[in-house]
């Protein structure tokens, strides 16, 4: 219980931290948002009207405390650009990216394991040397080029979608699905490739340990062994990586969607940063540092649920 109570009070330390920096960073931001409104042409007088309406005249720590009240009670503040609710402009965005970057960890899930477990258990045979092979391949490409690659092939040659056509889930849940797989694929092999690795070079080391060679001593198969000793310990540094992946998904995702026409918070982001929306920049921010904080918060637990030994 003291563990977890620590946990949450720096998470929601670091939060705080995160928001001050993010808030700050866009006060020193040169420009004026009522200025990037109104134009260069309006009048001083209209500009200290738009000012005062907006709330940029009150002092630094009274918008920051407002705007930290804000994001406690689901106020994110209203779009410069747009003039209407954040969170109303954000609300099918995080779906989208959601989905995405769910999609993505699963697909992660389900070739990493099996390959990684298939890898480990067949090593140095023409297996393992293929595996290892596609494994480099995919470490070394980016992933906004694999999908290119998966739009050309998928997409300009065998027409499985089409490229820039997105369906959104009210066209249509089922083509909406469809059409997220190609981008999740693309964010996905990379770091299943990187899985793959980890988990079968984890696995080798484990079965090079002491209680292995005691078990097999015994009489139990090398199989048996792999599974009902091995695998517990060997997923302990998978574990961490899949947790660093999931934000790395997150962020991939941003750059993915571009490639996929995907109106996720990427295509937001960059348009909002382009058109100086600050309070949609910040709004984005912190949701994906609140996403990070809190899966590395899992992460802890469900590491320290595999290895009860932890201080």
């Amino acid at each position: 219980m003291k563990y977890m109570i620590k946990k949450c009070f720096t998470l929601i330390t670091t939060l705080l931290i995160i928001s001050f920096i993010t808030f700050l960073a866009f006060e020193l931001i040169p420009g004026d948002p009522a200025t990037s409104i109104l134009g260069t042409s309006a009048t001083p007088e209209k500009l200290e009207a738009l000012r005062k309406e907006m709330g940029l005249n009150a002092p630094f720590f009274v918008r920051y405390i407002d705007w930290i009240k804000g994001i406690f009670t689901g106020d994110l503040g209203i779009s410069y650009s747009y003039q209407i609710p954040v969170k109303e402009m954000l609300g099918d965005k995080i779906l989208i990216t959601g989905y995405l970057s769910a999609l993505s960890f699963i697909i992660i899930l389900l070739i990493s394991i099996p390959l990684g477990i298939l890898s480990a258990r067949y090593s140095d045979t023409w297996i393992d040397k293929t595996f290892l092979t596609v494994n480099l391949s995919l470490m070394a490409i980016p992933e906004f080029f694999i999908g290119m690659i998966l739009t050309l092939i998928f997409g300009g040659i065998l027409h499985f979608f089409t490229p820039g056509g997105f369906v959104s889930m009210k066209e249509g849940i089922g083509g909406f699905a469809l059409y997220m797989i190609y981008p999740a694929l693309a964010i996905a092999l990379p770091r299943s490739a990187k899985t793959i690795k980890l988990l079968r070079t984890s696995i080798m080391e484990e079965s090079d340990k002491e209680y292995v060679r005691t078990a097999r001593s015994k009489g139990a198969g090398k199989t048996y062994v792999l599974f009902h000793h091995v695998l517990k310990n060997a997923f302990m540094p998978v574990v961490t990586f899949l947790g660093i992946s999931i934000t790395e998904i997150v962020a991939s995702s941003l750059i993915v969607e571009q490639v996929f026409s995907v109106p996720g918070l990427g295509r937001l982001l960059i348009t909002s940063i382009s058109g100086r929306d600050y309070p949609v920049v910040q709004a984005i921010i912190m949701i994906i540092a609140i996403f990070i904080m809190v899966t590395n918060l899992v992460v802890d637990f469900i590491y320290r649920l595999l290895d009860p030994r932890l201080p």
